[in-house]
């Protein structure tokens, strides 16, 4: 009966060309033997390969179809049945052409399930081809009209028996390109002085080197912080991240956090800070002073007919961070004020505020 080419890639005999290199990108990354060390993995790439290299084609795959693998292979089956035309409606089937049944050495290729034609089975090296299918010299022999018969399906005259060779080579091996892996992601915790001012942070990081001793590697990646940047900034570090055994890289990814700061909360572009006052500042005026985050004194006032508000905000622009898509331009500067209420007021005390407040 010889190998059934549907059942290996797991795909019903009207499967389309998109279902066939689907099922066989599956199996391949499954079975490959740069993945898999099963003793049988390398038989079933082999198969799989085959059978992709075989159904992808519609010449093949209608030969196949109509005579199995041995009549896609020229030699070793039954033949059509008496009467029958042979592929391309010749008569006398495969066997009938001369040198028929002789045989013409085969060659699939593995390839790789990650090339552009779900494995490279088109652009490898042949012995033989599939007798000229594939564009080989000679073409089907006499598919296309030769008279006489299909020689040994290649035009090759006579020939050994039909045998079936697997070959990975080192060339397809390494046009292989893994899909590519998620990145480790890491925090980076920057104060806001750092994001106000900018700088350069060196960090240490490990990463896991494929050479089978299952060390680690120290490796300084340099980070250059942009004045205002924010929290969630990612900055990206292509493959210098761990060395992965079917052959891929990682990224490194860190992701920015704002560590928490004594004095200043951050808005946006804006900076907020709370400037405590007693309830008599608040009523009857004040004159204090804040220190900016670069360290400078900005004074804040009140003057006596003005009255504060618990949570009420004064705004000092250009005092903020800077904005990081406008070069030169800062946000603003939020004070926010606190009033603090007495805890207990004495019978004196109250009567006179009832007197001022009445």
């Amino acid at each position: 009966m010889g190998k059934d080419y549907y059942n290996i890639l797991g795909i019903s005999k009207d499967a389309d060309d998109d279902q066939i290199k689907k099922a066989y990108r599956k199996l391949a990354l499954k079975y490959h033997p740069d993945k898999n060390s099963a003793p049988d993995a390398e038989k079933k790439f082999h198969d799989i390969s085959e059978a992709y290299e075989v159904l992808s084609d519609k010449n093949k795959r209608a030969v196949f179809d109509q005579f199995g693998e041995e009549g896609l292979k020229g030699g070793g089956g039954a033949g059509p049945p008496p009467g029958a035309g042979g592929a391309g409606g010749f008569p006398g089937g495969f066997s009938g052409f001369p040198g028929g049944g002789g045989g013409t050495t085969f060659s699939f290729s593995s390839g790789s399930p990650f090339g552009d034609d779900m494995g490279g089975s088109r652009g490898g090296s042949r012995t033989g081809g599939m007798g000229g299918m594939g564009g080989m010299p000679g073409g089907m022999g006499g598919m296309g009209g030769m008279p006489g018969g299909m020689g040994g399906m290649g035009g090759m005259p006579g020939g050994a028996r039909t045998r079936t060779t697997h070959s990975t080579s080192s060339q397809q091996q390494q046009s292989s390109a893994p899909e590519k892996p998620p990145a480790l992601v890491r925090a980076l915790g920057v104060t806001l002085e750092e994001l106000a001012k900018g700088g350069t942070k060196r960090l240490k990081v490990n990463r896991k080197v494929r050479d089978g001793s299952g060390r680690s590697a120290e490796k300084i990646l340099t980070i250059d912080i942009k004045p205002g940047w924010k929290a969630g900034t990612k900055i990206r570090f292509p493959n210098e991240g761990d060395e992965l055994p079917n052959g891929a890289t990682q990224d490194i990814e860190f992701v920015l956090e704002e560590k928490p700061h004594d004095t200043f909360t951050r808005r946006g572009d804006d900076l907020i800070v709370d400037l405590e006052l007693t309830l008599l500042e608040a009523l009857s005026g004040f004159s204090k002073t804040v220190k900016t985050l670069d360290g400078r004194t900005l004074p804040v006032s009140a003057s006596s007919s003005r009255v504060v508000q618990p949570g009420q905000e004064e705004r000092f622009p250009g005092e903020g961070m800077p904005i990081s898509k406008k070069p030169g331009q800062k946000g603003d500067l939020l004070v926010r004020y606190v009033v603090k209420f007495p805890t207990q007021l004495t019978a004196a005390q109250k009567d006179g505020l009832r007197k001022v407040l009445a």
